[in-house]
Formats: C-alpha cells, structure tokens, sequence
C-alpha cells in the first residue's frame, strides 16, 4: 500500500541513513553483538551525519526538527538492514525528548552541543528491582543539602547506561505519600565520572546483543541542585507525558521489523528447494505469507497515521497504546511464521531471521509490556 506520512525530504533522509547503515553498521554488526554494545566511534559517526541530534535546536548543532518522522525514518532503516543500532533508539526517542521539554537554558548551553555531535550519549533509569511497571514505587532517594542532592539507590535494566555520559534518575526527593504515591519524584541528571555513580554487570539478554543494559548503583553521589531537570516533584507527570511517544517508537520498529521479516522470507522460500520444488510452490508457504503481508499492511497503516497524529499533537495514551499492543503483537505473530519457513536454518543465528526474532520478544515487555496497554485501552473504554 502507498505511504503517505513521509514528505519529500524524509525520503532524501531515508536515503542517507540506509547508505550510513550500510557501510558504518552491517560490516560491524556481528562484532558489536559479541562486544555487548556498539562503540562510541558509532555515535560519533551518526553525530556528524546530524542523527543523535535530529531535534535538538540549531543553535547547539543540532537538526532542529519540530517533526518526529525522521526519527521514525532511523528505526524503520535499522530493522530494514536486520540490525539494531546501540542504544541510538533510546537516545533519539526516549531521553532527549525530556532535556527538550525541561531543560533550562544553561542546562541546554553545557549539554546540547555533546548530544549533538554524539560524544554525549543519554539514557534515563527509571526502573528498579522489584517495582517493573510500578513507577510510584521507586524508593531510589535524592535529599537536598545545600546546593547538592545527595542521591542513593540502585537501577536495572537501563538500556545504554554503559555508556552514557549523562543518565537521567528518576528519585523520591520528597517522603512517600500513601495517599499520593505519585508525588515527591523528581528527575536528576547524573553525569559519568560523580563519585559514588557505579555501573554494574551488563545484561545477558536474549536478543538486542548491540544495545547494551545494565544495573547502576549511586551510594551517596552528590548532584548539583542544577542538575535537576524541569521542577521537584513533577517527575511522574513528565514521564506519562513522553510515554506516548516511546509507545509509538516500539510500534514503528516493531512494523519494520515485521515486514523486513517477511521480506526475507519472500526471498528465501523462492531460492530454497524441497522435494525437488520450490519451497515458494508449496499452498502452505503461499498461504502463510500471504497472511503475513496482510498483518503487515494492517499495521503499518496503524503505525502510518499514529506518527501524523503525533506530528499533530493529537496522539493519546489510549491511541499510542492501541499501536504498540497492535505492532508487537503482531510482530510476534509474523516473525514466528517467517521462522517457520526457514526451517532449521532459522533457528541459527548465521541467518537474520533468528535475530529479528531473538530481538522481538523484548517489545511486549519494555515500554509498558501488553497487559498495561490492556489495562489503558479498557479504561479508556470506560470498562
């Protein structure tokens, strides 16, 4: 089906980053995946292109986009080349959202130029052992004392902590309230090299081996009062603000990665042979595909008209969850299939296939995993 939500300079975009992605990513990518993590080199490489800085305003280096395509533009070329680029993802569509919409004016003078040239890479740490889902209950600390915070605590599963030169924490600054647990949460920007910030184990993780998540620890680092982002206690409703958004971005590399999935299996069932015919003569390998490339239009014309409604300000919790429960679901649904039809060559990791389908498993998870966008879809319902 005709794509309409990209405009002419999008598509000039698309074209650069699959050239980028081919020559700086797809000859590295088995490396990086051993190593863990993509090297800073990479970051650097996409800073000077204009991407860890697509939003950022020009005056600091950076794009200026007021639009979130060509941040789509990014993911949708990743899952076409079968690869995941680091932690740019969460930098691009999760973090620097926040120092956009928060952050003060000498704030944006010491850390925008960093973002934008890729020698400051982000990532915010909002999840705690024990609480998942559960953003009311963080019990990471930060008390003011003087011009300091004193912050205290520990964080799992913060995609890029490794090597982030600034981790946004989200900590209690004020005791818990019973009667709002909501309240007292407020953002910290702690940067690499405060004593007392420790980055432990990296992850042994079933798929995404380029994005690299790990525990971080903060035995009483002292953060400057001026690295608080936005105001104290205001934390909750900046991040149920930007939740729509990450929603949306899981959803679109969700998509791509679908229909890059079925494109290789397109491909492949034509060159495999069994019995002495083409796997693709087979009523069944027809069948299957052709149920997958309907899922797949599905959801991108889904997917397609959630980015315009973001574009357009209109995008809401209810909508945003609808397209990532839709897009990951069928993600799952589509890549099994295309698994499937490989055969036992699927199951190795010599060929893509295994990877889109090692890597589509974490996106029912992260970002509010299926049963939460159940949960907001039905209030939304009234139910």
């Amino acid at each position: 089906m005709r794509r309409t939500v990209y405009d002419a300079d999008q598509e000039a975009f698309r074209a650069v980053v699959r050239d980028f992605i081919a020559a700086e990513v797809v000859p590295h990518h088995a490396e990086w995946e051993e190593n863990g993590m993509a090297p800073r080199s990479f970051y650097e490489a996409a800073g000077a292109l204009g991407i860890t800085g697509l939003q950022i305003p020009e005056q600091y280096g950076g794009g200026g986009q007021s639009t979130f395509k060509f941040n789509c533009v990014v993911n949708e070329e990743a899952q076409a080349a079968q690869v995941s680029l680091g932690s740019l993802r969460v930098h691009l569509d999760v973090t620097v959202p926040y120092f956009l919409r928060y952050a003060t004016d000498e704030q944006r003078e010491r850390w925008f130029p960093g973002i934008c040239d890729g020698t400051l890479m982000t990532a915010i740490a909002i999840t705690e052992p024990g609480t998942g889902s559960d953003m009311a209950g963080i019990t990471t600390a930060a008390v003011r004392d003087g011009d300091d915070y004193v912050l205290s605590g520990a964080k799992t599963f913060i995609s890029g902590g490794a090597q982030a030169g600034l981790v946004l924490v989200v900590a209690r600054t004020s005791p818990l309230d019973d009667r709002d647990r909501r309240a007292g949460l407020s953002i910290l920007v702690v940067e690499e090299g405060m004593a007392g910030f420790g980055r432990g184990r990296k992850l042994s993780k079933l798929g995404l081996l380029t994005q690299d998540t790990l525990e971080l620890f903060f035995d009483e680092v002292r953060v400057p009062a001026r690295n608080l982002l936005g105001e104290e206690g205001a934390a909750f409703g900046y991040l149920t603000s930007n939740l729509p958004q990450e929603r949306l971005t899981v959803a679109v590399g969700a998509q791509a990665a679908a229909a890059s999935a079925v494109r290789i299996t397109s491909r492949y069932v034509r060159e495999r042979s069994v019995f002495g015919r083409p796997l693709a003569g087979f009523q069944n390998t027809k069948f299957v595909l052709a149920e997958c490339a309907t899922e797949v239009a599905a959801g991108q014309t889904l997917c397609d008209r959630a980015i315009a409604h973001h574009d357009a300000g209109e995008l809401t919790p209810a909508v945003a969850a609808m397209v990532k429960l839709f897009c990951t679901e069928m993600q799952g649904r589509v890549i099994d299939k295309c698994l499937q039809l490989f055969g036992g060559y699927g199951y190795t990791r010599e060929y893509p296939i295994a990877r889109l389908y090692a890597d589509a498993r974490v996106t029912r998870i992260y970002a509010g995993t299926s049963e939460v966008m159940k949960s907001i879809i039905s209030k939304e319902m009234g139910l």
